[in-house]
């Protein structure tokens, strides 16, 4: 069963926690450095004994992943049920899967593309940390502000 956070609190996750979670979704951001600013791609993804592995074809993402810089990668999802929210993030460098052995095992993966066309290269995330969060989402009444002059219509 899930914890559900007060509304006003947001709940720090263990990375035990965080990992389950990231198991629950395939599509995630994954922000780069591209020349002079950050640039974000979504992804699809799967965990892998402690990484995170995507498939991705030549261009922007892939230089930016295996560039100088470290990469972040984002998932998250919400329990339309509870109203409980969750947002992971692992900051680590991409790597180009090369070795023969390194790809074969890559098959076997959940690797599925949502896009059409060749996505032969395949990246994986070495986390240097991973952090997350669940928090209750809000009621919109409770972040409205009205504009100043008017007032709140029966419905609000």
């Amino acid at each position: 069963m899930e914890n559900k956070p007060s509304e006003t609190t947001t709940e720090r996750l263990a990375v035990h926690e965080c990992w389950s979670l990231l198991r629950l979704v395939s599509v995630g951001r994954l922000a780069v450095w591209v020349g002079d600013g950050p640039d974000i791609f979504p992804i699809n993804y799967t965990t892998d004994h402690g990484t995170i592995v995507f498939r991705t074809g030549s261009g922007t993402k892939l230089e930016g992943a295996l560039g100088d810089y470290p990469v972040a990668m984002e998932a998250d999802g919400v329990n339309p049920e509870t109203g409980v929210a969750w947002s992971v993030v692992i900051r680590g460098k991409a790597e180009l899967l090369t070795e023969t052995k390194d790809v074969l095992d890559t098959f076997s993966l959940p690797l599925f593309p949502w896009q059409a066309g060749k996505k032969d290269h395949f990246v994986r995330v070495m986390p240097d940390s991973i952090s997350g969060r669940r928090f209750s989402v809000a009621a919109p009444k409770t972040w409205w502000t009205p504009i100043q002059g008017t007032k709140p219509t029966a419905s609000e």
